[in-house]
């Protein structure tokens, strides 16, 4: 069984069975309630067989597909589409049916709860039990889905059937000459399987139909359990991921004392809501998988009261829409995949800090080139922006200030001048900017660092804005520096997250030498007297620290 974690001693447990099923997408749609300090609503998941399964065999029902896409090679596609359009237009005149019941209670004795504490994914999501819950099939136990999941009430979960969008059908191929109900499974996978499978040119096409499948009807109720790091999913007869459902969707809500995010109020004493990068990452806002190495990407809708803002991780800079009296709703999208610790959010009575439109952001080029040297991106297929001309003549990308309103002054006076030097300084030493927009948002005072570099976010503690400039400018620049080591390259593993940190403060130098307009001689007293105190401060922090409280977890 799974056990509750010290967090003085254990590391994190990582549950989701990621080798055996991926999240490519999340599509988020809830609502923030400030009266009972809970975020509710649904999240649907696009999966795709994960590597470790592919390695050790396919299952029978990759072989049907195998079968039925040799027929179609064999001159028989005419015939396979217009089956596949006879069963899209019988299903979506029926699509109300619920196949299996859901249940949250005494599934936890037919769950197998390893107790898997490492920083690796568990190894395995096929259910061990040995009672078995599927007495339909002899014996055989069914696949079990295994997401990372803490301090939420999972309320339902069901299988979304994404054949009843109009016009889908245009991603389903063959499904093979089989019995009706497994024919119209098969053609709900490989639906999503084609989604999430689009080259990075589509991504506007991806992103739409994500939106419509994530409203699709659900087409039955998938069995369920949670325990305490863990929400376990099962389809009652499905043995492998392959024929497990490709979409899902989960109901759920927050609860009010979940560790992923911080109820409070900000330094005006106004209340606010927003993820604290805390121990156990964003298992407490959202249903996921953990593991750095699940990449995924994500859309969020986030209904709150009009008199709230709320910024979120996101290439976009949406407006509020009205969807409801005094509610509106904000939709964000990320089409760079990224592990799902990245997400943030914040909802607040944020005031905006603009400057005076005569005043404009001027470009700093060094005398000296620092620019790495432009090289083919390796990377797995997304909208790069490394690859774009625009994007890389690009020194000041857009940004926008936020903070509560009793520091909007003293922000336009130290922090808003800073940011375009110091996005400017960046490009200058590392070229493109990885992502196309930037939000920096002063939290309130109960943040426990300096700063947080989330994907278009930072958030940073007022105490950046005390004294002259070059405290803040320093951090600045080391949030900045993670766009590129920590979010776009991050270390595949949590306990090596001290190289994302070591070339941040490294970089944070060189940017703040370059925003400065230091001269070379100025730039390197600088360094070498920041390089001599952190050496000092290194050395009475292992002087005085216990053993254990010097090893990352």
């Amino acid at each position: 069984m799974e056990r509750m974690m010290d967090l003085n001693k254990d590391d994190l447990p990582l549950m989701a069975n990621t080798g055996h099923m991926l999240v490519k997408h999340y599509v988020l749609d809830l609502d923030a309630s400030f009266e009972n300090r809970i975020i509710a609503g649904t999240i649907v998941l696009f999966l795709v067989t994960g590597d470790k399964f592919k390695e050790t065999g396919r299952g029978a029902g990759e072989e049907c597909c195998s079968q039925s896409d040799d027929a179609c090679r064999d001159g028989t596609s005419e015939a396979c589409h217009d089956l596949h359009a006879t069963i899209l237009r019988a299903h979506m005149s029926n699509t109300g049916h619920k196949d299996f019941a859901v249940s949250d209670q005494g599934e936890e004795e037919c769950f197998h709860e390893s107790g898997h504490h490492g920083n690796s994914e568990e190894p395995s999501g096929i259910s061990s039990s040995k009672s078995s819950c599927d007495t339909e099939h002899h014996g055989r136990e069914d696949f079990v889905l295994v997401l990372d999941c803490c301090d939420l009430s999972v309320l339902k979960v069901e299988e979304v059937d994404v054949t009843a969008v109009p016009g889908i059908e245009k991603y389903a191929k063959s499904v093979g000459l089989i019995d009706a109900s497994e024919r119209l499974r098969n053609l709900r996978n490989q639906i999503v399987s084609e989604l999430v499978s689009l080259s990075a040119d589509c991504w506007r096409e991806q992103l739409s139909c994500y939106a419509q499948c994530s409203q699709a009807p659900g087409c039955g109720e998938l069995l369920f359990a949670t325990g305490p790091w863990s929400l376990r999913i099962r389809k009652a007869g499905v043995q492998t991921p392959t024929n497990f459902p490709h979409a899902i969707r989960i109901w759920y809500k927050t609860k009010p004392e979940g560790r992923s995010v911080m109820w409070t109020t900000d330094q005006s004493s106004r209340p606010c809501v927003y993820t604290v990068g805390s121990p156990i990452n964003n298992r407490a806002l959202f249903p996921c998988q953990e593991p750095p190495v699940a990449m995924s990407t994500w859309q969020a809708t986030i209904k709150a009261s009009d008199c709230f803002t709320v910024l979120m991780s996101g290439e976009n800079s949406p407006e509020p829409l009205p969807c409801q009296e005094g509610l509106c709703s904000w939709f964000y999208y990320v089409t760079m995949p990224m592990p799902a610790s990245t997400f943030t959010i914040a909802v607040g009575c944020w005031e905006e800090v603009k400057r005076e439109s005569s005043i404009k952001d001027i470009p700093f080029f060094p005398d000296h080139e620092h620019r790495l040297v432009k090289q083919q991106c390796g990377h797995m297929e997304y909208p790069c922006r490394l690859r774009s001309p625009v994007a890389e003549a690009q020194a000041i990308i857009p940004h926008r200030v936020f903070a509560p309103l009793c520091l909007k002054n003293r922000c336009e006076e130290i922090l808003l001048p800073l940011l375009p030097q110091c996005l400017s300084a960046a490009h200058a030493t590392l070229g493109t900017h990885p992502f196309s927009r930037l939000d920096v948002l002063i939290v309130p005072s109960n943040f426990s660092s300096l700063g947080m570099a989330s994907p278009h976010i930072i958030f940073l503690s007022q105490s950046v804005l005390s004294g002259n400039m070059d405290l803040c400018g320093t951090r600045l620049c080391h949030e900045i520096a993670h766009a590129w080591f920590g979010l776009a390259i991050g270390a595949r593993d949590w306990t090596e997250e001290w190289i994302s940190e070591g070339f941040a403060t490294h970089l944070e130098d060189t940017f703040w030498a370059n925003a400065q307009r230091l001269l070379h001689e100025e730039a390197k007293d600088q360094k070498e007297l920041k390089a001599l105190l952190r050496w000092r401060r290194l050395r009475d922090e292992v002087e005085n620290s216990e053993e254990e409280l010097q090893v990352l977890r």
